[in-house]
Parts: structure tokens; C-alpha cells; sequence
């Protein structure tokens, strides 16, 4: 754990003495800071990776056409051969995509200290930088001589490429930031000593590509703040950050006040460092409505098109998926009603959208039916469960009726799993940001199933974990992840574990 004095950093204490803030203090300042590394060398070395992450991208989009154009011709053809329209235009969406990233800033080293993000952004940038290429072909009537085949196999490889050599590239810039090596921002703090030490503590700043050029620890005195402000902008003055933190609790709005006053006067970027309510919140962000300007807590809403186009695909699988699997489900209708005794499906209640209740739909597994309060999870060995229930838990099959779940709109293909009534009102209680699973509707399949999260939750740790992959679902839903984890749960080795 880092504290104040631990920073390998200069860092000025809170009960130094007023005189530090003249001509001895200032000498003092530069002998310390004299290691640093130079604003313009910072900026130097974050210019030279962008045009290294760039070039990178132009080299392995390039190295793949020539790939798909030999393969290709050796394939199709029985010969090594290349075809030059083909190879001007996979250059010019080389070029499209290359420019439409700079334009972007997609090549900023901040963007390769985590892989997320590079896949749909970039995906999207491919696409229409192909299609660009494509247009530009058909108006030069380059395309007639160009070999489709080789263009299209380029296109399906391209971006695979390319976002494996970024996969690469963000695995080198993590480890080097972990290291200290990566510097996306030369940051500045300056706050109360105790604010400061539970940033450097709770962030690990420096994996996220910071460089911590000083730490400045704040008097709380009005009669000392007027000079160490003095002091701190002097300082940040020579040492030129891309940012300076403030680090203060956010109800001292005079401290706050102060010091944004005092930073408006040095060329860097204010932060208002974060509060510990927004730890719950990983993409808090602010939101603007008007000439409203507001601190959005709880992540992102769906908008009326993506609800829409999420029920759509819903309906549209949801009845695929009875019509291919009708036989199946006939199987172990006639299974399940030979094995036990007692009916075919079992319903119970759960809470949906809003925490609207419905009935859910279960082939049975079980001897017992429970329901309302009186409901005891399932464990390992339970001897409630019946010889067929057991395989069709172990392969998800017990819970094919709820595409008709589905259909009727209670629930989604994938979301969140609903829970017990009496174990949701369990979790609510225990975790604060459960009730946040309630916003979508529940699902056949999730982010935390096919991650092996299933089964006997007989811990706090377990539920955690559960609504954490839920949460990261929620504020990141899109078609393709819903499309990812349908197949993940059919075919991941990680969604069958745990089964009871």
C-alpha cells in the first residue's frame, strides 16, 4: 500500500514550515524534481507510440492482404500469385482505417492500457473503411479485375489481425505501466495528506499510466491554505503536468474552490478527484440536459431503439429455437414423465423487469416443488434431484421452456439469471447494488453463466461475483455480446460447471 511519504516522488508534507515557500524552497523543488521526466519529453515519447500503434496497424493489415492474395490464389487457382487492383485497394483501407483512428485519437497510449473498447470501435472504424475502399474500387472500375474472393477473405481476416497484434500491443504497455515505465499522463495532486494517501491506495494511479510528478499535502488551515496553494502552483508551473488532481472531500466546496482558482492559471488539465461514492459506480460519468449539467451515477440507460431491436431478436430466436429444438424437448417430456412422478414443467415466481413478478417455466428436475419463502437451493448430492433431472441440469436442458418465457416478454434470451423471491430479497439486503440486476429483464443465459458463476451460491464471495458480471452486462449490453454469449453458452466448457 502506498502512502504519501512511500511515493518515490517529491512530495510536500502537510505542517511544513510557511518558509518552504520561498527562494529556499523553490531551490530545494528543483534539485528534487531534477529526475523528473520533461513535460516535452512525456508528450515525445506518447507522440512516438501513437505513430508506432499506427504503423502497426498499417503493417499488419498490409501483411494480411499479401497473406490472403497467396493463399487465396494457391488455393483457388494452384498457383502463387498476386493481383495488383487487389493489392491498391487493401492498401487504400489500410490507409481509411490507419487516418480514421488518428482522427479518432485511437492510437493514444491511454487506449492501450486495456484491450476493451478496440474490439467494437474498431470493428466499426473496418467495416466502413472497407466499404469506403469497396465504393472507390466499383467508381474506378478496379474491382473488375480484382479477385473478390481474396477481398472478401481479406476483409474477414483484416480486423482479426489487427486486433491481435493490438491484444499484443496493450499486453507490453500494461506491463510496462505496472512497472512504472508507461507514462499516458503526468498528473499532479494536490489535496488534504489522508485524501491523497487513500487515492494512491485505492487506484494503484500509476497501472492506469500515470506518472505521479508531485504530491502536494494541503494545510487545513485557512491560515496556511493561501500559501500552500502559493507554493503548489508555483510548483506545478515548473513541473508542466497534463493534469492536476484535487483531492479533497467533495463537501469542503471553499478548499475545492481555492484550489481550482489557484490551477486556472497553470496549462494543464483540473480533475475533481474522485469521491468514495463513485467506487460503487464504475461509469459514473457527467451528463448534460440543456444547461443541466449533472453527475449520472448508475451507467447507461437503453434507448428505445436498442430495446426495440433487443426484443426483436429475442422473438425472432426465441421461436427458432422452439421449432429446432422441438424434438428434444419431446424426448424429455416423455423422459421426465416416466422417471418421477408429478407434472412435466415446473413454475415458480421470480422477479423480472422492475422487479415485476412472473412465473418461470422449468422442465422438472426435482421431487419437490417448492415456491414463495419456502425455497432450498439445490447442492451437490442433493437427493432431491431426480436421475433425469440431474443430466438435464448438467446440460442446461431444464431450462428450455422459458423461450416461451421469452416469447411472451417476461424474460430475455440473455440477462441477468432471476433468483428465488426470498433469495432476491436475501441478496437486496446483503449487496447493495443487486437490486441494479432488476433494470433489464432476466435471461435464459448470462455474463456470469457462461463464466461457470451457476450453481450453489453458499458464500458472499459467490453472489459477488454473479452481480458483478451482471452489472458489467448491464452497462455494456450490445447485440453482438448477446450473440457471443449465446454462443458461449453452447459451446465454453465454463458454462456447464458448477451444475447441480
Amino acid at each position: 500500500m502506498s502512502s504519501i511519504a512511500d511515493l518515490p516522488i517529491p512530495s510536500l508534507r502537510k505542517g511544513d514550515a510557511r518558509a518552504r515557500a520561498g527562494n529556499e524552497s523553490a531551490a530545494a523543488l528543483r534539485r528534487g524534481w531534477s529526475h523528473l521526466m520533461p513535460s516535452q519529453n512525456a508528450a515525445l515519447m506518447r507522440a512516438s507510440f501513437s505513430i508506432v500503434a499506427a504503423l502497426l496497424d498499417a503493417v499488419v493489415i498490409l501483411g494480411t492482404a499479401i497473406a490472403c492474395e497467396t493463399l487465396y490464389h494457391l488455393f483457388a487457382y494452384g498457383y502463387d500469385g498476386w493481383t495488383p487492383p487487389n493489392l491498391r485497394l487493401c492498401a487504400f483501407a489500410a490507409i481509411l482505417f490507419v487516418l480514421s483512428n488518428v482522427m479518432r485519437h485511437e492510437y493514444a497510449i491511454k487506449n492501450y492500457l486495456s484491450l476493451e473498447g478496440h474490439g467494437w470501435r474498431g470493428a466499426a472504424l473496418w467495416s466502413v473503411a472497407f466499404l469506403c475502399a469497396l465504393t472507390f474500387g466499383f467508381l474506378a472500375k478496379a474491382t473488375e479485375e480484382s479477385s473478390r474472393g481474396a477481398f472478401v477473405l481479406f476483409y474477414a481476416t483484416g480486423f482479426l489481425s489487427v486486433y491481435a497484434a493490438r491484444a499484443g500491443l496493450v499486453g507490453v504497455v500494461r506491463r510496462s505501466a505496472e512497472r512504472g515505465g508507461v507514462s499516458a499522463r503526468r498528473v499532479f495532486l494536490v489535496g488534504f495528506e489522508n485524501d491523497i494517501e487513500a487515492f494512491m491506495r485505492r487506484y494503484e494511479p500509476r497501472e492506469s499510466g500515470m506518472n505521479i510528478v508531485a504530491a502536494v499535502a494541503l494545510r487545513d488551515r485557512a491560515d496556511a491554505l493561501e500559501d500552500d496553494l502559493a507554493l503548489a502552483q508555483a510548483s506545478a508551473r515548473m513541473l508542466r503536468p497534463d493534469d492536476v488532481f484535487i483531492l479533497a472531500p467533495w463537501s469542503r466546496t471553499d478548499v475545492i474552490d481555492d484550489c481550482v482558482t489557484a490551477f486556472l492559471r497553470v496549462p494543464a488539465s483540473i480533475h475533481l478527484g474522485p469521491e468514495r461514492v463513485l467506487d460503487r459506480f464504475v461509469d459514473a460519468r457527467i451528463n448534460k440536459i440543456g444547461a443541466i449539467s449533472s453527475l449520472n451515477l448508475n451507467g447507461r440507460r437503453f434507448e428505445s431503439l436498442e430495446i426495440i431491436a433487443k426484443r426483436l431478436f429475442d422473438m425472432v430466436f426465441s421461436a427458432l429455437g422452439l421449432v429446432l429444438l422441438a424434438p428434444l424437448m419431446l424426448l424429455v417430456t416423455a423422459a421426465v414423465k416416466l422417471d418421477s412422478k408429478g407434472p412435466v414443467l415446473f413454475f415458480q415466481r421470480r422477479h423480472g423487469f422492475n422487479r415485476e413478478p412472473f412465473r418461470i417455466a422449468k422442465f422438472r428436475s426435482m421431487t419437490t416443488m417448492e415456491d414463495g419463502r419456502n425455497v432450498t437451493q439445490a447442492t451437490a448430492g442433493d437427493k432431491r434431484v431426480t436421475r433425469v433431472g440431474r443430466f438435464i441440469r448438467r446440460y442446461n436442458i431444464d431450462e428450455l421452456p422459458q423461450l416461451f418465457n421469452v416469447l411472451r416478454g417476461d424474460m430475455s434470451l440473455v440477462g441477468p439469471r432471476p433468483h428465488a423471491l426470498v433469495h432476491d430479497e436475501l441478496f437486496e439486503r446483503k449487496i447493495a447494488l443487486y437490486a441494479r440486476r432488476h433494470n433489464v429483464k432476466p435471461g435464459i443465459t448470462g455474463w456470469a453463466q457462461v463464466h461457470g458463476l451457476r450453481g450453489e451460491i453458499d458464500s458472499p464471495e459467490k453472489i459477488r461475483l454473479r452481480v458483478e458480471h451482471d452489472l458489467y452486462y448491464i452497462d455494456h449490453w450490445s447485440l453482438p455480446l448477446d450473440v457471443w454469449i449465446i454462443f458461449m453458452t453452447i459451446f465454453s466448457k465454463k458454462a456447464y460447471r458448477n451444475a447441480l
